[in-house]
């Protein structure tokens, strides 16, 4: 079984920084995508960042020049570094990520179970 399990989210004041990490652990073939999404109360989840197994990078535009994708392949993790922190940032982080498991037919869709951000003062 394929799964991704994420750390680091947490309660920071409005210009803080955190630190999110996921790791896909389990009977791995190979991972394509990975990303970032969030949902807030009452929204719809929203796309913040993705990375390609190659390494290019693509960001919504609330958090452009704010946070970072980055990943570690040789670890299966993916990481979203969030500096200057703003209310609106508050929500449920979900990893997300395309994974190929060993003797599986097809490249699938795994979800992580969701860290809560929350930015106040």
């Amino acid at each position: 079984q394929v799964q991704l399990v994420e750390s680091g989210g947490g309660l920071v004041q409005p210009g803080g920084s955190l630190r999110l990490s996921c790791a896909a652990s389990g009977s791995i073939e190979s991972i394509d995508a990975m990303a970032w999404y969030r949902q807030a109360p009452g929204k719809r989840r929203e796309l913040v960042a993705q990375i390609m197994s190659g390494g290019t990078t693509n960001y919504s535009d609330s958090v452009k020049g704010r946070f970072a994708i980055s990943r570690d392949n040789a670890k299966n993790t993916v990481y979203l570094q969030m500096s200057s922190l703003k209310a609106e940032d508050t929500a449920v982080y979900y990893c997300f990520a395309l994974i190929q498991a060993t003797r599986a037919a097809a490249i699938n869709r795994y979800w992580g179970q969701g860290t809560q951000v929350s930015v106040s003062s």
